[in-house]
């Protein structure tokens, strides 16, 4: 059995593009939809999305900022089961350019045309407050740094 660190872990989430975002809706019920990373994670198993301000992901996370993420790698090795990560954290919404620019990538000009200086965008930093992984056989919970 081989531990995964929070390092390993970060990096694979980084090397899997899309995850599930979930929030929990105005109902009470859980709500998820994919969200694309572009390989933005950091070293402590934080990560960050772009959407737009008026999306119901938004308005979720303004009344409750607990959310999950799920991660599921392409393939696994040896025909092993690919990696599968679970992320628990909190939300923060961001509206500061500055901070856009330090997590864009060109290939978010996809969605927002005019890049950082769309209107109407808004990043989401996912603070990771509990990661679970399952790789292969092995599972486990990585500690994460205090902030």
């Amino acid at each position: 059995m081989s531990e995964m660190t929070l390092a390993d872990v970060s990096k694979a989430m980084g090397e899997i593009d899309f995850a599930m975002l979930s929030t929990r809706a105005e109902s009470g019920d859980i709500a998820a939809r994919p969200m694309s990373n572009n390989g933005d994670v950091e070293f402590k198993g934080d990560s960050y999305f772009f959407t737009w301000e008026h999306a119901h992901t938004v308005a979720d996370i303004e009344r409750d900022a607990r959310v999950g993420l799920s991660f599921v790698g392409s393939k696994g090795l040896l025909g092993k089961p690919p990696v599968f990560i679970s992320v628990e954290g909190r939300a923060e919404l961001v509206r500061d350019k500055q901070a856009f620019k330090e997590h864009w990538v060109k290939d978010l000009d996809v969605w927002f045309k005019d890049g950082i200086d769309t209107t109407g965008i808004v990043m989401i930093h996912v603070h990771a407050t509990r990661v679970h992984y399952w790789n292969g056989m092995d599972d486990g919970e990585v500690a994460l740094q205090s902030a």
